[in-house]
């Protein structure tokens, strides 16, 4: 039992990011921005890793395989699983993670900002984007409660 503790990584560093070496595998590569549960699993399938093994006990050469299909993710994983689909800027099907992934939302944001469309109007006043009714939800800052008009 001790001899497992001691090769146990704690840490593991996959795509700039420090992953916990005591979950599964599956759900220590949530921890990478841009990678949900279902492409976690994904991959790791492709790197030829059971997903429910913990992250810390693969040996390096598992690990290194990992990397390789995570950091290679764009040609792994089919066009509906993607999360930049019909991209702003290329218009091609993209998977972004990590600080790509915060890089484009912020340079998208700014696009729409400067294009002064609906979205980006929106965004700048700290309104509801996508269509929700704002006259009772969504209240912060001095507005609490509801006024009554006086008679």
């Amino acid at each position: 039992m001790a001899e497992e503790n001691e090769e146990l990584k704690h840490i593991v560093r996959i795509m700039n990011t420090d992953l916990n070496g005591h979950q599964p595998v599956q759900m220590a590569l949530t921890g990478i921005t841009g990678m949900g549960r279902r492409n976690a699993r994904l991959l790791a399938q492709k790197a030829e890793i059971e997903p429910t093994e913990t992250l810390g006990k693969l040996s390096d050469e598992a690990i290194s395989r990992l990397r390789e299909i995570v950091e290679s993710a764009q040609e792994h994983l089919p066009v509906w699983m993607k999360n930049r689909r019909k991209d702003l800027l290329t218009g091609e099907d993209r998977h972004v993670m990590g600080t790509d992934l915060v890089m484009a939302l912020r340079e998208e944001m700014d696009i729409i900002r400067k294009t002064r469309s609906y979205r980006g109007i929106r965004h700048e006043r700290g309104l509801r984007v996508r269509g929700q009714k704002t006259r009772s939800t969504g209240r912060r800052g001095a507005t609490v409660g509801v006024s009554r008009k006086k008679k």
